[in-house]
């Protein structure tokens, strides 16, 4: 049956008529400052109004003057286009001045932007691309529930638009999963999207049952009931799972013009119109809202951490780098921040390794790639280390939060296994082939490649401590261990393995290529042709300084060999990396260029022009004397 809530009139008098007024004062600044600003979404903030009014008033616990306390909840706004209710909440609480509000609304320069971000410290992560704020709740409720053990709550407010997105449902059913009982999500089911209606218009009984289909409790109330609204908010604390509160409201609310009326996302009130609306409305109010305090928490311990033991290796030895990454990262375990979730392929990304011996920091995802990354960028709005793993290819279906991640200025680790063609007979719907290109692509990423066990457990103890989206590209089969070690690979380095100052081709590669291309220098040396192989393990950044000493010394002979599609990867890195340069350049770049298939990994990198005879036969080209 379903759960309606019904108004029982437990707010009397002056509560129910200081409640209004708020939720009147937040409609007209929403206005005031969308008219003001030229654009935005006055009408899918005029529908929540309400819902804000109460959550702020009487059930958010939060102290404004210290947002990265620990004990505060979290206030998540899913549907970021409703920005101008949101930062009518921030003056009501008194953190940003009315002229700030309405003079510097999507003005450049300001923090008050078109969709919400971090630059304002009241925001943990940057929304606005549906679908993404719930499912970043949930990563914050599961650092709750099962790291703080602190009593705070998450709120994400969703519109009923994106209730389409898969991600929605993919963070429902994890939050049920896990009985996230720390979390609520209230739905503003105004009935319109941007074109027109939305998929179930106001069908709440349809959205009841979805909800309830996922684990969670649903709570169907009147959207513009201030009673039912608080009733149903005090429910949800009390509940012992993920609560969904599905608020039916009218687009518009409050602006009898343009209620319930298509056409309107998006749109700003014209100056004439707006002034009658705040006129309707009650005029503009300077009201300050007191939210209750954050429940007392105990201080922040400082957790003992033990300095990690990295793995070691014999050289030569044959070890798969996927193996050196879940080794290392069990390795991390001894700091308390490190948290691991993958996405049900840890057997075969070596996360399992951390599972095994830190089970209370491992947080399966199931095949959920868009909730995984979410949940990484959630656990580190609570200040833990994220790691994030599954097949390279995979993280495509992800991209999307892996883009709002960098958004977010969220400091993440991403680990894509079974990349490239390497991976053999499971054929081109396994292969990565695109994910160097897509994560440097993201703003300020960090791209590795390692092509050995030690280069890559080196790497991997290094990306806690990075800041922004990090990305490691790990190779499935196994091959020979190239360094000691005590050997250092810091970011934006690389190694030379081959070569001197008299070389006549330089051979440059990453991950697995390194391997082909040390096979060539050794067969192009019985021929005389001196052949330098660097390792740029660090495709992004990139090591320039080493780039320039190959060009100088091979006379501008340079051949890139990468297990990936030709664009975007390690040839477009080097490639841009020189584009400035003077002095003539002759790159072969050698790429996965037609639609892979199964076979061995030799027989593919053959088949894909990328294996040691395609490697020789480019060096051998790229020395040749020209006409």
């Amino acid at each position: 049956m379903p759960v309606t809530m019904e108004a029982e009139r437990t707010l009397h008098g002056e509560e129910l008529t200081q409640l209004g007024e708020i939720a009147a004062q937040l409609r007209v600044d929403a206005i005031r400052c969308s008219t003001k600003a030229g654009s935005g979404h006055p009408t899918s903030s005029l529908s929540a109004a309400d819902l804000l009014a109460v959550l702020i008033s009487r059930h958010l616990r939060y102290d404004w003057g210290d947002p990265r306390s620990r004990a505060n909840d979290h206030l998540i706004f899913s549907k970021g286009h409703a920005s101008p209710l949101l930062y009518a909440v921030f003056k009501a609480v008194g953190v940003i001045t009315d002229q700030e509000l309405v003079e510097t609304y999507r003005q450049f320069g300001s923090r008050l932007q078109g969709h919400p971000t971090p630059a304002l410290p009241w925001v943990d992560v940057a929304t606005g691309s549906l679908g993404q704020g719930l499912p970043v709740g949930v990563g914050i409720a599961l650092a709750g529930r099962y790291l703080d053990h602190l009593p705070f709550r998450v709120w994400a407010l969703c519109g009923d638009s994106e209730m389409a997105e898969g991600s929605i449902w993919e963070a429902l059913d994890k939050a049920g999963h896990y009985g996230l009982h720390n979390l609520t999500a209230i739905v503003d089911v105004n009935r319109l999207g941007q074109r027109g209606p939305t998929e179930l218009e106001w069908d709440l009984d349809t959205y009841r049952r979805r909800v309830e289909a996922f684990g969670c409790q649903a709570l169907v109330v009147d959207g513009h009931d201030l009673v039912a609204i608080d009733e149903a908010l005090g429910r949800a604390r009390q509940a012992t799972g993920p609560t969904v509160v599905l608020a039916r409201t009218v687009k518009g609310k409050g602006v009898p013009e343009i209620e319930n009326q298509p056409g309107w996302h998006g749109k700003q009130l014209e100056p004439e119109m707006a002034e009658r609306a705040v006129e309707a409305l009650g005029g503009v109010r300077q009201l300050r809202v007191t939210t209750p305090p954050p429940q007392p928490a105990p201080p922040a311990g400082t957790p003992t951490s033990q300095p990690p033991v990295l793995p070691r290796y014999d050289r030569g030895a044959k070890v798969a780098t996927r193996n050196a990454y879940g080794e290392a990262l069990r390795a991390l375990g001894s700091r308390p921040d490190v948290v691991v979730l993958d996405g049900e392929v840890s057997d075969s990304t070596r996360a399992d390794r951390f599972a095994s011996a830190y089970p209370d920091r491992y947080f399966e995802m199931f095949i959920s790639e868009q909730q995984m990354v979410a949940a990484a960028v959630g656990l580190q709005v609570r200040g833990y280390r994220p790691f994030a793993s599954t097949f390279a290819a995979f993280f495509s279906r992800a991209y999307d939060f892996v883009r709002m991640a960098a958004v977010s200025q969220a400091d993440i680790a991403l680990s894509g296994s079974h990349a490239g063609v390497e991976i053999g007979a499971d054929g081109p719907s396994q292969m990565g082939l695109e994910d160097l290109a897509a994560m440097r692509a993201v703003q300020g990423s960090t791209v590795l490649y390692p092509s050995d066990a030690v280069s890559c457990a080196a790497l991997v103890a290094q990306m806690p401590d990075r800041k922004g989206v990090n990305y490691l590209r790990t190779t499935r089969g196994k091959y020979p261990v190239l360094y000691d070690n005590d050997d250092a690979f810091p970011v934006g380095g690389s190694k030379l393995l081959r070569g001197g100052g008299d070389d006549h081709v330089a051979l440059i590669g990453a991950g697995v290529t390194v391997h082909n291309c040390l096979a060539a220098a050794d067969e192009l040396a019985r021929e005389g042709i001196n052949a330098r192989v660097i390792d740029l393990y660090s495709v992004k950044p990139l090591d320039r300084e080493r780039l320039l000493d190959a060009v100088r010394d091979t006379g501008g002979r340079l051949v890139v060999v990468e297990d990936h599609h030709p664009e975007g990867g390690l040839g477009s890195a080097v490639l841009e990396s020189l584009a400035d340069l003077a002095e003539p350049v002759r790159v072969a770049h050698l790429a996965v260029r037609g639609l892979p298939t199964s076979g061995t990994p030799d027989e593919l990198m053959d088949q894909a022009g990328i294996g040691v005879s395609a490697v020789i036969a480019a060096a051998r080209a790229a020395v040749a004397p020209r006409d």
